[in-house]
């Protein structure tokens, strides 16, 4: 795996290849698995609140 990003410019003297449909598809799952994670770990807080008002206790 790489340690440069995606986005970053390529070094000094060389020259950037665009990727293969196969080497697309790896970084395309990996960013869902990445996306699908976040996701989940904020699933509590992405819950909507509730409009639940409570009653008057009777007296």
């Amino acid at each position: 795996m790489s340690t440069r990003d995606r986005k970053d410019p390529p070094p000094p003297g060389t020259e950037r290849q665009p990727p293969t449909p196969a080497e697309e598809q790896k970084r395309k799952r990996h960013e869902d698995r990445n996306q699908d994670e976040a996701l989940e770990e904020t699933f509590p807080a992405s819950d909507p609140v509730s409009p639940f008002v409570p009653a008057k206790v009777p007296e």
